[in-house]
């Protein structure tokens, strides 16, 4: 170190505010020039554990070494086994209070610290592998082996858990961090434990089914408007039609996120399953005698919170949902969905020929018999029949809808003649249709890789 560089470092610690001017030329100076390597390539990224020992703030990097050290002792301090919950909650909240004012940068370094040193320690974790596989019937070495993989993050998550708008921090922190961790494995680890807790945090058994109507909080009405992900709210005449006496509208809500929808599902009543979207919509349709229907159509399934992403509701939901309407409207038989069908204009473009796909380019043109129209309707058949990836359906509609026991019941030429619904698939739409009796059946038909279909289906690409 250079007599300037030493005293430049001591006057650092004296006046916290002079680091950063101090640093400033130097992190010029430090930034990967595009020539840096033989190769041409910028040098890596140093790791948290690399800054953590260094004196100076180099390239790119948020915050200086002296900085993250003293970050990592505040995260280490709320996990501290000396410290209450009470005072480890505090802890937690001070530090969420620096993150709601940090910049991207500087919360992508605290991720990287959650991420990278809060992990179970190897050695335990392999001594304790080490004497269960030994004796793997002492139920005391099961335990050992599962205390030794519980890590300090763990704890720490749950630390932030404890104040007041700990899941909200803790949620709204992994829909930030979720789109960095396929270009960043080092931050794989603090969103598995995230997802994993959020599981337990989130299961059904303390989540709550209430029904949002017209008469609920406008705020409420607000967010439904604003997360609504299949069709769009236009204003607040279409949020009311929605939610008038004739339609239903459910949704899960946390008790730590009070005021917060989950996941909802839009119902209408119809006296038969429903193949258009539009006549759903349409603000000025005359109301549904709802004590005559026989038929409750899903049109429209939106999640809120992509910090929640991995943790399924749907399942749950739309059996609570069936089993609540049921109570209500002793005459409904039929529990169907009306859905996109997101996935398919972009598969099929990679299938079929280049003259085919022009041959649809207006589908609403299609006469009944046309036989581009049947050809796309076999298409579209294969597509949500056949097509799976990893054993599951490839369109995420359908595997939404099978994962939670439905079938595939019908297509309907279009049924989504909109823009956005012509462009996803040629505007077509599919029913799913959901039997209480054979939920079971064709999770299990699924399960051993094929997917459960109507004869209609079946027909379509034969």
């Amino acid at each position: 170190m250079s007599p300037v560089e030493w005293i430049s470092r001591g006057a650092s610690l004296l006046r916290p505010g002079f680091e950063a001017k101090a640093t400033a030329g130097a992190s010029r100076e430090d930034k990967p020039r595009a020539h840096a390597g033989a190769t041409g390539q910028a040098p890596a990224a140093r790791t948290t554990r690399e800054r953590l020992t260094a004196t100076w703030r180099k390239g790119e990097e948020a915050l200086s070494p002296r900085v993250l050290r003293r970050t990592l002792a505040e995260l280490q301090a709320i996990v501290d086994t000396r410290a209450s919950e009470v005072e480890g909650g505090r802890r937690a909240r001070a530090f969420a209070a620096w993150y709601a004012g940090a910049t991207a940068e500087e919360r992508r370094d605290a991720w990287h610290l959650m991420s990278e040193h809060f992990g179970p320690d190897p050695k335990k974790v392999a001594a304790a592998r080490e004497h269960y596989e030994a004796a793997p019937e002492d139920g005391a070495a099961e335990i050992r082996l599962r205390k030794a993989l519980v890590s300090p993050r763990t704890r720490l998550l749950q630390r932030f858990a404890a104040f007041p708008e700990g899941m909200r921090f803790l949620v709204d922190l992994r829909a930030e961090l979720l789109p960095h961790c396929k270009a960043d494995k080092r931050l794989i680890p603090l969103d598995a434990e995230l997802e994993s807790l959020f599981s337990i945090w989130f299961d059904v058994a303390f989540l709550e089914l209430r029904r949002i109507s017209w008469d609920s909080p406008a705020s409420l009405v607000e967010k439904l408007i604003k997360y609504e992900a299949v069709h769009d709210i236009r204003s607040w005449a279409d949020a009311k039609n929605r939610l008038d006496s004739d339609r239903r509208c459910y949704a899960f809500f946390h008790p730590r996120l009070d005021g917060e929808p989950l996941i909802f599902v839009e119902v209408a009543f119809t006296d038969a399953m429903s193949d258009c979207i539009t006549p759903l919509l349409d603000e000025t349709a005359a109301a549904t005698d709802v004590a005559k229907a026989t038929t409750a159509i899903f049109y429209s399934i939106s999640n809120t919170q992509a910090g929640l992403r991995g943790v399924s509701f749907g399942d749950s939901l739309i059996k609570r949902v069936v089993e609540t309407l049921k109570d209500e409207f002793p005459r409904l038989k039929t529990f169907a969905t009306l859905s996109p069908i997101p996935g398919f204009r972009a598969w099929l473009a990679k299938k079929a020929p280049a003259e085919k796909l022009a041959g649809w380019d207006k589908p609403l043109e299609l006469g009944p018999k046309s036989p581009e129209r049947q050809e796309l309707l076999s298409w579209a058949a294969r597509y949500l029949g056949k097509e799976t990836q990893d054993g599951k359906p490839l369109d995420p509609v359908a595997r939404f809808h099978l994962g939670n026991g439905a079938r595939v019941e019908r297509l309907n030429w279009a049924g989504d003649p909109s823009a956005k619904g012509l462009k996803q698939s040629f505007g077509l739409m599919v029913n799913y249709l959901y039997d209480p009796k054979r939920l079971d059946k064709h999770r299990t038909l699924l399960s051993q890789g094929e997917i459960p279909i109507s004869g209609a289906i079946e027909d379509l690409y034969r």
